[in-house]
């Protein structure tokens, strides 16, 4: 979960490693650091504990030059945040190295190290790679075949970015289980962790794959596998630009991309979709053939795709009649799951590369080698889209701020999509059914943009939780997802503690928490369960609480001192609820933490990509 850049150049390449990290300083944002090497063949290092920003100013007053160097954006995990366990690392001022991932024996190899005579400065296993790295070098005299040789004891993921003072000319990178790039420029080549990081230096990538070794000079780039041979990785141009990346002149990326979703939907929609009907092929070839196999479906995800799935389940479930289960990835790859024939196992992966994920991917094809997969995904080079049978893309863009937005909303109506795809191929699913909730799809845009309109009264609603320390969130049947993302929104950038549950579950205990101090916060559109909701609301104001209640306009909610209702939307159906009550949730959240003075973009302690467990 943290930030690589890397750049081997005939100019000073500093300025581009800066840049690189503060376009992935949402993957980590604990303490940042670069290495280069200067046109004496010396390291010049600095490190800063905190953002981007700090590394900068810090350079600003020391300068850093050099034509080949790597550079670092950290999210702690072995090691307390600090300027000493900030990266890059050093081994004995002949190796530089810097690291994505966790090399689970680093104790082991830490232990061996010493006895080799190693001295550490830090508490990382990042230290631990570079002096594994220069001792290979010194047993082989090449800084590909040292690395080559030091990740074959390493257990665990990692992706690396490594330098010599004794071979100034190379820049050699690998990866296995964590994502890595390479930019293809003219008379300078580049690494990263995201393209992103280099937009602004070229538009051209090779996208690595799990076992490849990538051995970058000035002038060429040479890829070999975990055997030894060369490969042959195709280049693709990169349709982002560095606008797509920016704020757009809003404050926040989170904002801007709260108001990119109708646009995002629309793109999720685009192409899929003909005359009232799914398209099959928009799914991969084959995929018609491979959806008549399916008896059940099981969703693997994590964090806000594991809410999408949920919702997704009780469409499967409603609608089709087909058995349907979702589960948190950290928990299906551990618990020995049965997998029966017929299943489709779908994943759901903002960036295709959650550590958790891909393992309960890789595992269940393992136990059922007959497996039918499909990602979910917004990343088409991710490692998660390379390893399944099917493919659906959200094209939600760039996502930068660590709260999910705009690529929860594309999940949830690539779902959908998904849904009537399935269905039509089972026979479940007659035709007028299908146009209904194709035509429910196509409005969703536009009934995006109309709850934004609503974004001044949720702002003043917001001004009555600022000062909270709890919350509870409310919702019923495909809502009840829905609550559990506004939670989890909440507490992500505003740090105020919120919990969801089924409304029908507050008599079975949350009830007792109901006071004066504790605000109900429920999505209640007007559908079979709406008379249900208001009970359960009736039951919270009986006790004194206050409710915060975002509503259908037909849901005949009536507001007082103590019920503060908001009518955001009118009219909408099972597959468009979830997406479109989720949008005020997003904005109150994003109001709350604004007003308390939070870092939306970057909250403490997380970060957007979670490849490591």
């Amino acid at each position: 979960m943290c930030g690589i850049v890397g750049a081997i150049s005939h100019r000073n390449i500093t300025p581009i490693l800066l840049e690189g990290l503060n376009r992935l300083e949402y993957r980590g944002y604990d303490s940042a650091g670069l290495i280069t090497l200067d046109v004496d063949g010396q390291f010049n290092r600095a490190r800063a504990l905190g953002k981007v920003g700090a590394l900068a100013a810090y350079i600003e007053d020391h300068p850093v030059v050099g034509s080949v160097g790597i550079a670092h954006t950290r999210w702690a995990t072995h090691g307390v945040p600090s300027e000493r366990n900030a990266h890059p690392h050093t081994s004995r001022d002949r190796i530089a190295v810097v690291h994505n991932g966790i090399i689970e024996n680093h104790d082991e190899l830490r232990a061996k190290l010493i006895a080799l005579g190693y001295t550490f400065t830090s508490e990382t296993d990042t230290e631990v790679a570079a002096h594994w790295v220069e001792y290979c070098l010194g047993e082989c005299s090449d800084l590909l075949t040292a690395v080559r040789r030091a990740v074959c004891s390493f257990e665990g993921a990692y992706a690396l970015a490594v330098i010599s003072k004794d071979d100034p000319d190379r820049l050699i990178a690998t990866r296995k289980g964590s994502p890595l790039v390479v930019g293809l420029g003219d008379g300078e080549n580049f690494v990263a962790s995201d393209s992103a990081a280099l937009l602004s230096a070229t538009d051209r990538f090779i996208y690595l794959e799990e076992g490849d070794f990538a051995e970058v000079c000035r002038d060429s780039v040479v890829i070999t596998n975990e055997d030894g041979l060369n490969i042959s990785r195709a280049a693709k141009k990169s349709l982002l630009n560095v606008a797509a990346v920016g704020k757009g002149g809003y404050e926040h990326f989170m904002l801007k991309e709260i108001h990119e979703q109708p646009r995002a939907v629309a793109d999720t929609l685009e192409g899929r979709i003909f005359r009232g009907t799914v398209l099959l092929d928009s799914f991969g070839p084959g995929a018609a053939q491979l959806f008549s196999h399916v008896k059940q479906v099981q969703v693997v995800a994590c964090g806000t795709s594991y809410h999408a799935g949920m919702v997704a389940r009780y469409w499967f479930e409603d609608i089709l009649g087909i058995p349907a289960q979702v589960e948190v990835a950290s928990e299906f790859r551990y618990r020995n799951p049965v997998i029966l024939d017929g299943t489709l196992l779908v994943l759901i992966s903002q960036s295709g590369e959650t550590a958790d994920t891909l393992a309960a991917l890789r595992n269940a094809k393992q136990r059922n080698t007959g497996l039918l997969s499909l990602a979910v995904c917004n990343v088409p080079e991710s490692s998660l889209v390379r390893e399944t049978d099917l493919v659906l893309m959200t094209h939600a863009g760039p996502e930068i701020g660590v709260a999910s937005t705009k690529a929860f909303s594309t999940q949830l109506v690539a779902l959908g999509l998904l849904l009537v795809a399935v269905g039509k191929t089972l026979g479940r699913l007659p035709a007028d059914q299908e146009a209904r909730i194709v035509a429910g799809l196509e409005k969703i845009p536009g009934r995006l943009a109309d709850v934004l309109q609503h974004t001044e009264p949720i702002r003043q609603l917001a001004e009555r939780l600022g000062s909270r320390q709890h919350a509870l969130f409310l919702g019923r049947g495909t809502l009840f997802p829905i609550a559990l993302e506004g939670a989890l929104k909440l507490k992500e950038i505003s740090y105020i503690h919120a919990e969801a549950y089924p409304s029908g579950e507050l008599k079975h205990g949350p009830l007792a928490l109901i006071d004066a101090d504790m605000p109900v916060i429920a999505v209640a559109p007007k559908n079979e369960l709406l008379a249900k909701l208001k009970a359960n609301l009736e039951e919270v104001s009986a006790r004194g609480g206050e409710l915060f209640v975002f509503s259908d306009e037909a849901s005949e909610i009536v507001s007082n001192d103590r019920l503060h209702v908001l009518p955001v939307t009118a009219n909408v159906g099972r597959i468009s609820a979830p997406v479109i009550f989720n949008v005020p949730l997003q904005l109150l959240a994003y109001h709350v933490a604004v007003l308390r003075g939070t870092d939306v973009d970057q909250p403490r302690n997380l970060a957007k990509s979670v490849t490591v467990e």
